[in-house]
């Protein structure tokens, strides 16, 4: 099993920075994918970026030039920088690793999540 530690969130002013962190610790393939995702109110969860061990980076179109994902492999800990803040930003931010040891076969974790609030 996977456990995380999330952190970070909180209620911010519009315009304003924030920056989660998540560690996992477990049983992590140490070729994987973590990120973070969210979830607005009464919305479904939705993609905000992730990265791979590679390097590899995906990020929502909503967020790109806005915030940044970075990770230190050694710990399994990811990042997420979040500048220009704005109201449509709330949501609880959700902490994800996944990999596909082989062929049709994939593990997946989720964090709990940690609140993120921007006010305008």
């Amino acid at each position: 099993q996977v456990q995380f530690v999330e952190s970070g969130g909180g209620l911010v002013q519009s315009g304003g920075s924030l920056r989660l962190s998540c560690a996992a610790s477990g049983s992590i393939f140490s070729r994987n994918v973590m990120g973070w995702y969210r979830r607005p109110p009464g919305k479904q969860r939705e993609l905000v970026a992730t990265m791979s061990t590679s390097g590899n980076i995906n990020y929502a179109d909503s967020v790109k030039g806005r915030f940044t994902i970075s990770r230190d492999n050694a710990k399994n800990t990811v990042y997420l920088q979040m500048n220009s803040l704005k109201p449509d930003d709330t949501a609880v931010y959700i902490c994800n690793v996944n990999w596909s040891p082989g062929f049709n076969v994939k593990y997946e974790y989720w964090g709990q999540g940690t609140q993120v609030t921007v006010s305008s």
